[in-house]
């Protein structure tokens, strides 16, 4: 079986190709051809945290796997992740378990891959001011992949910490070689941001309707049981697409707060879910309709992506004889 490390997972999985990557697994998933069921968890409430199983197919891509993720919010702040995972690959034909792969570096990646994804679908062509909420390696990476979909100028960091979101800023300038600089707010970072990327564990929302500019796009990856990133107003006026009406509209752990909370109250409707990426991928639903309509991406992470992730890495380490085959016998 082989055995990949974070650092190698990094090395070998190429940004491009895996925002085109999603966009086959999102469109394979739309049309019924992938297998994704609802995540499922173990909850540790003295650590108001949990370990999910994901398990995913996607035929077309030839990847059978299943990950383990942990999120444990209250280790920000700490050198250990809120995020962390493992990533077991099987071979689609036989079952037999054939790579095991840090899943943390796919995780960042397949997530922000998606929403550049979702970005090269709704946002508006000449994009070019980016809001990045929050300060982990969620905003570091969602700043990364949206430069490779929009031409972005400028970047705004906001976060609870100040000091971490000059950091981040500055380490966001030099690497992609883009204006960056810290704002005092989530709405000064907000007020004529293009694209908005939210990638908080917030319990308020961070996005709400009075700070957003017209035809702004909305990304929305954050995740707290007892918060919520986006406000109703903003969830009630924008056009709204999800990786997975299923997924985005369940119960704990799979589903969505900041579409569950509206919808309990009467805010929006089911059919309110304009479409999946999949449904805008193969047009068979439109997308933004004019240039001043609000789009709102919410992502709640399908075991699809990393599928499509972990095929990726698999081969690329297959073809550069990469990483350490062990024997379970």
């Amino acid at each position: 079986m082989l055995v990949l490390g974070r650092s190698q997972v990094e090395a070998l999985l190429d940004p491009d190709t895996l925002i085109d990557a999603l966009a086959s697994a999102m469109a394979d998933l739309s049309a019924g051809r992938a297998s994704s069921p609802d995540r499922v968890a173990a909850l540790v409430p003295e650590r108001d945290g949990f370990l999910a199983a994901m398990p995913g197919y996607v035929p077309s891509a030839g990847v059978l796997m299943s990950k383990l993720v942990s999120v444990f919010p209250r280790n920000g702040g700490t050198p250990v992740p809120t995020h962390q995972a493992l990533i077991v690959v099987f071979d689609p034909h036989t079952g037999e378990p054939a790579a095991l792969l840090d899943g943390t570096a796919i995780t960042a990646a397949r997530t922000a891959a998606g929403s550049a994804l979702s970005a090269r679908l709704l946002a508006r062509e000449d994009a070019s001011v980016l809001a990045v909420l929050g300060t982990g390696a969620q905003a570091r990476s969602h700043a990364e992949a949206m430069c490779r979909v929009r031409p972005i100028r400028h970047i705004r960091v906001a976060g609870r910490d100040r000091a971490k979101a000059t950091a981040l800023a500055e380490v966001l300038s030099s690497e992609l070689q883009v204006p960056a600089e810290a704002t005092a707010s989530y709405a000064e970072a907000l007020d004529g941001a293009e694209i908005a990327a939210a990638t908080t564990h917030a319990v308020e929302p961070v996005i709400r309707r009075s700070w957003l500019t017209p035809g702004v796009h909305v990304t929305s990856v954050g995740f707290n049981p007892d918060g919520r990133e986006i406000d109703d107003a903003t969830v009630a006026e924008a056009l709204v697409c999800v990786e997975s009406r299923q997924a985005a509209l369940a119960p704990f752990p799979a589903g969505s707060n900041d579409l569950l909370l509206p919808l309990r109250d009467g805010v929006i409707t089911e059919a309110h879910v304009h479409a999946e990426l999949g449904e805008l991928i193969s047009g068979s639903k439109p997308g933004r309709t004019s240039p001043d309509q609000i789009t709102l991406y919410k992502s709640v992470g399908v075991a699809v992506q990393d599928a499509a992730a972990a095929a990726l890495v698999v081969a690329a380490a297959r073809e550069q004889s990469a990483g350490s085959d062990i024997r379970l016998e």
